[in-house]
């Protein structure tokens, strides 16, 4: 069968698929009837291996109603048998279905039947990735399964998956196992979780209280939990810049590069900006390192990330002196060479976010050979400069692409694929062997985590396999796997939410309120954060009255909010009626594209209060609206409580009730 393809024909006209989809599929003829008998571990499995088979003989009876059980040794007799073969490579398996010899109807189910299903793996974790290419398939086939011979292995043999647990949004245990059990399934063996100040430090209860803060008993067990599952936990620590929370605090505030700052009135966006340490102060260095010797020994692994990334004060405060007299990029380089010889004094292997490096050469030869770089880039466009750039270094780099749900309802699914798919096309072209998508969560994590699920599949994808797809195959399929459709949703998805057609995001609401500075002016800090329009229009919005300049932002954003236009939820209802989404998932969507019709509503009213564009005559009124998103925002409340700790949520609240006061100041 060609891997373009990617499907897998059944009886009755049916088909199935697999995510990601192996290096080689070979379809026989028929189809062999799972059995209720045991799925046997042979004595080439450790013991302590067994889960995977357990896992297997769980997924097996619920998808078909039978007791299917597990052993392990060369004695037993089982419909399902799983070995380690060692000449086989890393990662690497072989998944044969056929029918047993002598194999009939009658005598299938005995005690005595031989395996019908085979998985061997090079290692446990090839075993374990054919564990879940059979689980899929047992999904969508059962009770039968059709005849095949599956040889497998990865492009990139490390394959993770970065999640923001601090700005705003902290999982609760229960949901971060889900969503391990999910990167299981689509053959993920890394997780890492961004935490500035979501982790319960000792001595540092100012920075973390009501914030729904980790603790090390959490993260321990997640760590255990994850590794049952053959994902690594690395630990990830903002230790040099977006300190924001810290750095605000009574306790902390001295050691920032800029502490007059943390007087200012919170604000998401200025959360992204001040919040670098003072390198020049003993004490920072200090903080660092306590930070790192308390968490680094809650996990397993021996990585430890130190993130080190968009330290966009640094020099330009309390340090500025001393960047004059030896360079910002040196002080930035000395501080992470001392941070990553920390690290290893640990017995770790440092890791850091590669974008300061990547910007200055300068830095860049001045890094710890040994250290290995993240090397971010979002643009759904990005080309293989900057991944060729630390190339030829000899770096050791991984490529970081992006799940592109932030700041937004909806997520964008044609710039998550592009940038995906491009990203770690790059990647192995480059000889990269290192895969790490992001999913971050700016201005409070408003986005449902599950509306990273589409991108999450999209990675699995493509740091699986070096042949590429489409973006619709890659939908359809995620829809048949997924979503019990045929893509319905995700097509509905890209094109109702598509940049281009999404009139008012979050975070074009966020910034439009926060413009307005604690005097009544303009916040030109938030002002600075409105790139888009191109670098004049910053130039002409100073030293105008904040109404002048909300009006030019809208004015702006006019060609998107005339494309915008209700029917969003209905089409979204739509879709979600062809499919059978689990009832979670379906309430994300369905209150994510609600609130997205809300905001667009609310952008064209700000608009035509400005005089940018007219009314809309099916446009709620102003008090409606205000009430709608008032009382959009308490089902958000539950659905956010399902998955999450109450964190920071009521800064969400904030921002809609804000927006809603405004309509009604309208009135």
């Amino acid at each position: 069968m060609a891997a373009a393809n990617r499907w897998i024909a059944l009886d009755g006209g049916r088909e199935a698929t697999l995510i990601p989809w192996p290096s080689l599929v070979e379809q026989g003829r028929g189809e062999v009837p799972l059995a209720a008998s045991k799925v046997v571990l042979d004595e080439s499995v450790a013991q302590e291996s067994w889960g995977i088979g357990r896992h297997l003989a769980k997924a097996i009876s619920d998808a078909c109603g039978l007791s299917v059980t597990c052993a392990r040794g060369n004695d037993w007799h089982g419909a399902i048998r799983l070995s380690i073969d060692r000449s086989l490579h890393e990662q690497e398996y072989c998944l044969d279905i056929s029918h047993s010899e002598g194999f009939d109807a009658s005598s299938y189910l005995g005690a005595g039947a031989q395996a019908a299903v085979r998985i061997t793996g090079g290692d446990v974790a090839g075993l374990r990735h054919g564990a879940a290419t059979l689980r899929q398939l047992v999904v969508q086939c059962a009770p039968s399964l059709p005849v095949l011979h599956i040889e497998d292995h990865p492009a990139y043999a490390s394959r993770g998956y970065y999640l923001d647990v601090t700005r705003g949004r902290v999982p609760t245990l229960d949901w971060l196992k889900q969503w391990a059990d999910l990167l299981e399934e689509c053959k993920y063996n890394q997780l890492q979780l961004y935490v500035e100040h979501s982790f319960a430090f000792d001595g540092m209860s100012e920075t973390w209280r009501a914030k729904g803060a980790m603790s090390p008993e959490t993260i321990m067990e997640f760590d255990e939990y994850c590794h049952e599952r053959g994902i690594e936990l690395v630990p990830s620590l903002s230790s040099f810049g977006h300190l924001y929370e810290a750095l605000r605090t009574k306790g902390l505030h001295d050691l920032g590069e800029l502490p007059e700052q943390a007087d200012r009135p919170y604000s998401f966006i200025e959360r992204q900006m001040h919040h670098t340490l003072n390198v020049t102060d003993p004490r920072s260095f200090a903080l660092s390192c306590a930070m790192i010797d308390a968490y680094a020994p809650l996990f397993s692994s021996r990585k430890f990330n130190i993130c080190g990334d968009e330290t966009f004060d640094l020099g330009r405060g309390r340090s500025h002196e001393e960047a004059e007299r030896v360079g910002a990029g040196t002080m930035y380089a000395d501080y992470i060479t001392r941070l990553c010889e920390h690290v290893r004094e640990l017995g770790r292997e440092p890791m850091m976010w590669g974008d300061i490096a990547v910007s200055d050469p300068e830095v860049l030869s001045k890094l710890p050979v040994d250290v290995k770089l993240l090397n971010w880039q979002y643009s759904p466009d990005v080309t293989d400069r900057e991944v060729a750039l630390v190339a030829a270094t000899g770096a050791n780099q991984t490529v970081c692409p992006a799940t592109q749900t932030w700041n937004r309802m909806l997520p964008s699914l044609d710039n998550a694929w592009r940038n995906i798919n491009r990203l770690s096309k790059a990647g192995l072209d480059h000889g990269v062997r290192g895969f790490l998508l992001t999913d971050w969560g700016d201005y409070g994590h408003v986005n449902d985590p599950r509306m990273a699920i589409p991108a999450l599949m999209y990675g699995a994808e493509c740091s699986w396999t070096a042949e590429r797809t489409d973006f619709e195959s890659i939908n359809n399929r995620i829809g048949a796997l997924r979503y019990g459709d045929h893509g319905e949703l995700l097509t509905v998805i890209a094109q109702e939410a598509e940049d281009s057609r999404i009139g008012f995001s979050w975070g074009d609401l966020v910034r439009y309120e926060e413009l307005r500075a604690q005097d009544d002016g303009v916040n030109t800090d938030v002002l600075s954060s409105i790139w888009e329009p191109g670098p004049d229009w910053k130039k002409q919005a100073m030293g105008k009255p904040l109404e002048e300049v909300r009006a030019m932002f809208l004015r702006w954003l006019a060609p998107r909010l005339e494309k915008s236009a209700p029917g969003l939820f209905q089409h979204i209802c739509g879709a979600i009626a062809q499919g059978s989404l689990p009832s979670g998932e379906r309430g994300a969507f369905l209150l994510a594209a609600a609130g997205q019709e809300l905001l667009d509503a609310a952008g064209r009213r700000f608009a035509a209060d400005s005089g940018v564009m007219s009314v809309r005559a099916d446009d709620p009124k102003r008090d409606q609206l205000a009430a709608q998103l008032e009382e959009w925002f308490e089902q958000y409340v539950r659905i956010w409580r399902s998955v999450s700790e109450e964190s920071e949520l009521s800064k969400i609240g904030q921002v809609i009730w804000r927006c809603a006061d405004l309509l009604r100041a309208k009135h």
